[in-house]
């Protein structure tokens, strides 16, 4: 089942953070820097880990240069 999840992310700090808000809305800060895409796979990989799937599940589909991002998991 398709379903989209709504995350604001915190880039370059100090240590990955998952707080999930609502069913489908988390807030993540991660170690990597938001530049050439680093902070967006890091995300995706923490976000999936979380949710126990593997990573080709979750597709970034809207806000990849922004903090306000949509996944689409699958």
């Amino acid at each position: 089942m398709e379903q989209y999840l709504k995350v604001k992310v915190h880039a370059d700090e100090k240590k990955n953070k998952i707080v999930q808000k609502n069913p489908d809305t988390f807030e993540i800060w991660v170690k990597a820097p938001a530049e050439q895409g680093r902070a967006n796979e890091a995300v995706r990989a923490l976000l999936a880990q979380y949710l126990g799937l593997p990573e080709n599940k979750l597709s970034l589909i809207k806000g990849a240069t922004s903090p306000a991002k949509i996944f689409l998991k699958r």
